[in-house]
């Protein structure tokens, strides 16, 4: 029930702000929500990277999300860096090259400073995520490497089931089988 009155609510959001469908999953994959981002959405996501209307609404709605986003929105921010490392390694190499051109907005995340109302450095998240997809991108053997691993791992799980991605800490990422 509560999967349904949330996809409804996205749906009004949608067609109030004329959001894509690629928009909309962006947004969904980039909520403010305190899980992971089911890795089936961010297979959707990656594999409209492919597609040249959908890979610009795709870095569109991810990069609003790193300038548009106050400090005490860093869920949204930290999930579309998780979303942008996901589609450097499984999506189109043109998506790469499209980061590369906004390296400069990433590079700002680094230094990133946000603590929380108990004092936890939610900023060290971002900035974590950040340094390693800046490294990555300057790094044509490790952007291989990474894509060839992500392939090897998609086909190894795609005869056996669903996966789940849950990682809400740069240090806590872990696979799941659902």
């Amino acid at each position: 029930l509560h999967r349904l009155i949330r996809r409804q609510r996205q749906m009004c959001i949608r067609d109030r702000y004329n959001y894509t469908d690629m928009e909309s999953k962006v947004r969904e994959a980039t909520n403010n929500e305190p899980w992971g981002t089911p890795s089936s959405l961010m297979e959707q996501i990656s594999q409209g990277s492919f597609n040249f209307k959908e890979r610009t609404e795709i870095i569109g709605m991810i990069f609003k999300r790193f300038t548009e986003k106050t400090s005490m929105e860093w869920r949204q921010i930290y999930k579309a860096l998780q979303l942008l490392e996901y589609i450097i390694k499984h999506g189109s190499e043109r998506f790469v090259d499209d980061c590369r051109s906004n390296l400069s907005i990433i590079s700002m995340l680094r230094d990133f400073h946000y603590i929380d109302s108990q004092g936890t450095d939610q900023g060290l998240n971002v900035r974590t995520r950040a340094t390693a997809i800046v490294d990555l991108l300057r790094d044509n053997e490790k952007i291989r490497a990474e894509r060839k691993k992500a392939k090897e791992l998609q086909s190894k799980v795609a005869g056996s089931g669903a996966v789940s991605y849950t990682h809400l800490r740069a240090h806590e990422t872990t696979l799941h089988r659902v």
